[in-house]
């Protein structure tokens, strides 16, 4: 029972149209070749700069440099503010979903009554 109930609550979930939008926004983000280039050497640059961490080097300060316009510039990309806005707004029902959850949770284990259906 309780399998069936989490399924029907994600395909709920999934027909949304705050899930809708942020998997329109991710395929328009994957159909953008320069936000999705710059997002490519932002990641590389981070793993880059947490390696030199690790082994106890400081990332030299072009690389900060480096990463701070990569930001600035996507940023300023419209596909990605979309992409950031329709995450958020999932985001947020997630969290309202998750506050059900736990609401449901504190009745049920205040409830004497057992339900099987």
């Amino acid at each position: 029972m309780l399998q069936d109930k989490a399924a029907e609550v994600g395909r709920l979930i999934g027909q949304s149209a705050e899930y809708q939008a942020v998997k329109r926004a991710n395929e328009s983000l994957k159909d953008d070749p320069e936000a999705l280039k710059a997002l490519q050497r932002m990641e590389q640059l981070r793993a880059d700069a947490q390696a030199l961490i690790q082994a106890g080097t400081n990332p030299p300060p072009s690389m900060e440099e480096e990463l701070d316009a990569l930001l600035t510039h996507v940023q300023g990309n419209a596909t990605y503010q979309r992409m950031l806005v329709a995450q958020e707004n999932f985001d947020k029902v997630m969290m309202q979903v998750n506050q059900w959850i736990l609401d449901g949770i504190r009745k049920g284990a205040t409830s004497s009554i057992i339900t099987l259906g």
